[in-house]
C-alpha cells in the first residue's frame, strides 16, 4: 500500500474537518458558544456522534480482541451500559439542566463546598488525560506503522502532529464544531466497520446467511456465564459493572455530558441519550462478530496468530484485507480516535478555565456581585492582563485549550515508552481508581440529606481508590482472586461509607 496514497487520504479527511469547523464556527466566539454551543444542537447529531466518541479506536482493534479469550461475553456489560445510559437520562441530566451547569463538577460545590468541586475537577482533569491519551496512542500507532516510520518520522513528531490536527479543527468552534465532525466520524467508523465485515465474509467464501450461522455455531459465539461466579465474566458482574461504568464514564465524564448539554432543553437531551445508549449495543455486536469471523477463517487456514490480541485485526488489514479496505481501517482507527479525543480536549479545557481557575465567573464579580475569594487568584491575573491590553477571557481560554494539548503530548509521549497488553482493560481499570471516588461523591449528594465537612473531601477521595488498591492486593496474593471491573463499585462504596462515617451533619438549606 502506498504511503503516498495513504496520506493523500489522510490530508484529504482533515481538509473536510477544517471545512467543518469553518462553516460552524461562527463570529460569535464566546465561551458560551464554545463550551456549549448556546445550547443549539441538534440532540440526534449528538446521540450520533456520541456512537463513535464511546467506542474509539481502541474498541475498533480491542472489541474483535477480545472473541478470542472471552467469547461474546463483552456484549453481557453492553446490556449493562443500556440501563446505565437509562440512569444518566432520568437522574443526572435534569440535575444538570435544573443548575444550568456548564461543568457537571459545579453541582459538587453547590451540594458540599469548593474543596468538594475542586476535587472532583482535578479527578476528572487526570483520569480523562490518561485515558485520552491512551486512545490517541492507538491512532498514533496505527500512523507510525502504516505511513510516518517509512520516512523516519519519529513518534513524538507523530503524536504532536494528531493532536495539532485535533486542535486546528476545534480551537474556533469548540463544541458547535464538535457536535458536526463527531457525526461525520462516527458515520465513517459505521462504513469501515461493515467494508470490514464484507472483506472478511469474502475471504471465507460466506453468504451473509452462512457467515451469521457460522458466528452461532462457533464457540466463540457464547455470551452468557452465570455458574461460575468466580470469574470476571461472570453475568452479574459483567453487568452491573456495565452500569457503573457508563455512569461514571457518560454521566459524571464532563466530555460526554458538555455535547449532551448543548441540546435546547432537557427533553431533547433525554431523547439524545436514550438514543445513544440503545445504538451502542448493535456497533459492539458488528465489532464481535468481525473478530469471531476473522477467527473463524484463522482456525480453517491455519493462520499463526500473533501473540498479543490487539495485534490480531492491524495483522488482517495487512495480509489479508483488500488495499481500500486497508485504507478504510486506518481511516477508521483516526476518525473514532479524533471522535473521542476532541471531546476530551475541549471538556478538559472547560474544566480547568470554569473550575479550576473560575474565570468565567469572573465577570459576574466586575458587575456587582459578591467577591469570591476562591476565584481571586484568576480574577487577578485576568486584570492584571486585561490593563496590559493582551489577553482577555476569550484568549485566556485558548491559551489554556492550547496547553491541555500540549500536556496530552507528553503523555501520550509516555504510553508510546511502555507495552500494554490490554488497552480496553487498562482504560477500565484507570476509570475504576479516579471516577470510583466521583461515584461516591455524587451518589451521596443525590440520594442523602446530609452534610460532609468540605475540607475533608479531598482526603476521602485520595482514600479512596488506596483502600480499593489494598482490597484488590489482598484478594489477588491471599485469595487467588483478581478483581475486574467491580473496582469501580468497590471504590464508589468506600468513598459512600467514608462520607457517611465522618463529620455528618444535617444540611442546612
Amino acid at each position: 500500500m502506498s504511503a503516498f496514497v495513504v496520506l493523500s487520504i489522510l490530508f484529504g479527511y482533515i481538509g473536510i474537518l477544517l471545512l467543518i469547523s469553518r462553516l460552524t464556527s461562527s463570529k460569535n466566539q464566546s465561551n458560551s458558544a464554545f463550551f456549549i454551543a448556546n445550547r443549539r444542537s441538534k440532540w440526534y447529531l449528538v446521540a450520533f456522534g456520541m456512537i463513535g466518541s464511546s467506542v474509539s479506536g481502541i474498541s475498533l482493534v480491542a472489541v474483535p480482541a477480545m472473541v478470542q479469550s472471552s467469547g461474546f461475553t463483552y456484549l453481557q456489560m453492553c446490556l449493562g451500559f443500556i440501563v446505565g445510559y437509562i440512569v444518566v437520562a432520568m437522574v443526572l441530566l435534569p440535575l444538570y439542566y435544573k443548575n444550568n451547569l456548564t461543568s457537571i463538577y459545579g453541582y459538587l460545590e453547590q451540594r458540599f463546598g469548593n474543596y468538594s468541586h475542586k476535587t472532583g475537577s482535578w479527578f476528572f482533569i487526570v483520569s480523562k488525560i490518561i485515558t485520552s491519551a491512551s486512545k490517541l496512542y492507538v491512532a498514533v500507532l496505527v500512523l507510525q506503522q502504516f505511513l510516518f516510520s517509512q520516512w523516519n518520522i519519529p513518534i513524538w513528531l507523530t503524536i504532536t502532529l494528531c493532536v495539532l490536527m485535533i486542535w486546528l479543527y476545534t480551537f474556533r468552534g469548540g463544541i458547535k464544531t464538535i457536535v458536526f465532525t463527531d457525526a461525520l466520524q462516527s458515520f465513517v467508523l459505521f462504513a469501515v466497520i461493515i467494508f470490514m465485515l464484507i472483506n472478511v465474509v469474502n475471504l471465507l467464501g460466506f453468504s451473509l446467511f452462512d457467515a451469521m450461522k457460522s458466528v452461532n455455531l462457533s464457540d466463540y459465539s457464547k455470551t452468557f456465564i452465570f455458574s461460575d461466579f468466580v470469574s470476571d465474566k461472570n453475568f452479574f458482574k459483567q453487568f452491573f459493572s456495565g452500569i457503573f461504568v457508563v455512569i461514571v464514564m457518560t454521566g459524571l465524564s464532563q466530555d460526554m455530558m458538555q455535547t449532551t448539554l448543548s441540546c435546547k432543553n432537557l427533553k431533547e437531551a433525554k431523547k439524545n441519550m436514550l438514543w445513544y445508549g440503545t445504538g451502542f449495543v448493535p456497533l459492539n455486536l458488528l465489532l464481535l462478530a468481525l473478530g469471531a469471523l476473522m477467527l473463524i477463517f484463522a482456525d480453517k487456514n491455519g493462520v499463526i496468530l500473533p501473540e498479543n490480541p490487539n495485534n490480531i485485526v492491524p495483522m488482517f488489514c495487512v495480509e489479508y484485507f483488500s488495499p481500500a479496505v486497508c485504507v478504510l481501517f486506518i481511516l477508521g482507527i483516526i476518525a473514532a480516535t479524533f471522535n473521542s479525543a476532541d471531546s476530551a480536549l475541549t471538556s478538559i479545557a472547560t474544566i480547568f478555565f470554569v473550575d479550576i481557575l473560575g474565570a468565567n465567573s469572573y465577570r459576574k464579580e466586575r458587575k456587582g456581585n459578591a467577591k469570591n475569594t476562591k476565584n481571586y487568584f484568576c480574577a487577578l491575573c485576568v486584570k492584571l492582563c486585561a490593563l496590559c491590553g493582551k489577553i482577555n477571557e476569550i484568549k485566556l481560554r485558548k491559551l489554556v485549550y492550547f496547553g491541555v494539548c500540549v500536556v496530552v503530548i507528553f503523555v501520550v509521549l509516555l504510553f508510546s515508552n511502555g507495552q500494554t497488553k490490554s488497552l480496553l482493560d487498562t482504560i477500565y481499570t484507570i476509570v475504576g481508581y479516579t471516577y470510583g471516588s466521583l461515584l461516591g461523591l455524587f451518589a451521596f449528594g443525590l440520594f442523602t440529606k446530609f452534610q460532609v465537612k468540605d475540607k475533608i473531601i479531598p482526603l476521602l477521595a485520595i482514600l479512596s481508590p488506596i483502600l480499593t488498591f489494598g482490597i484488590s492486593y489482598f484478594c489477588e496474593t491471599k485469595l487467588n482472586y483478581s478483581l475486574g471491573y467491580e473496582i469501580l463499585i468497590i471504590n464508589g462504596l468506600l468513598m459512600f461509607l467514608m462520607m457517611i462515617s465522618v463529620g455528618i451533619k444535617k444540611k442546612t438549606c
